[in-house]
């Protein structure tokens, strides 16, 4: 073989080493790719949509996360609602935090479309898990599409640890490729 093919092959293989090195990177410590799976946060997210979770967001009350579900070997995606040392509570379709109304507008759609009177069924946080507040390193989260969702009204609390990220962009479908709301 000649000098010049070696060193042409070696400059190839070189890049396509570098080029996977800096996808593992990526991947492992910034951005991962995901789909969404079911209607949980239908109208936010359909069921199959693929989005880019970044890895290195501070979450934040209302943030889109994925997460390890904690009742299955499954990722979910949902939204934050209590965070460490919030009360929580929704009464007449309102959601009340630490006392105070919080608007919820990405429900609207949802609410238009149900033939229930309310979307979101009654409850306290302490009904639901016997705490007055969500525990440290602990998030409480909901779907969109409340009478579609396993959430935390079901499961629990989750760890902050079983994050993987939080929701940034969407990429599929093509109509939809955008920063979701």
């Amino acid at each position: 073989m000649k000098e010049s093919t070696k060193k042409e092959i070696y400059s190839w293989v070189k890049s396509i080493a570098f080029a996977f090195i800096l996808v593992f990177i990526c991947r492992q410590f910034l951005f991962l790719p995901s789909t969404v799976l079911g209607a949980s946060m239908f109208p936010t997210f359909e069921d199959h949509d693929r989005v880019v979770v970044s890895k290195i967001s501070e979450i934040q009350r209302f943030d889109v996360i994925v997460f390890d579900a904690p009742d299955s070997d499954e990722y979910y995606i949902k939204r934050v609602i209590g965070l460490p040392g919030d009360s929580i509570e929704v009464k007449d379709d309102v959601l009340y935090i630490n006392g105070d109304v919080y608007e919820e507008p990405y429900l609207e759609e949802n609410k238009k479309q149900t033939l229930q009177k309310r979307l979101t069924y009654d409850f306290t946080l302490d009904e639901l898990t016997g705490e007055s507040t969500v525990p440290q390193n602990s998030l409480f989260v909901m779907g969109d599409n409340r009478a579609k969702s396993t959430d935390s009204r079901e499961f629990g609390f989750i760890s902050e640890d079983s994050i993987i990220g939080e929701v940034r962009f969407r990429f599929y479908p093509i109509k939809a490729i955008g920063i979701p709301k």
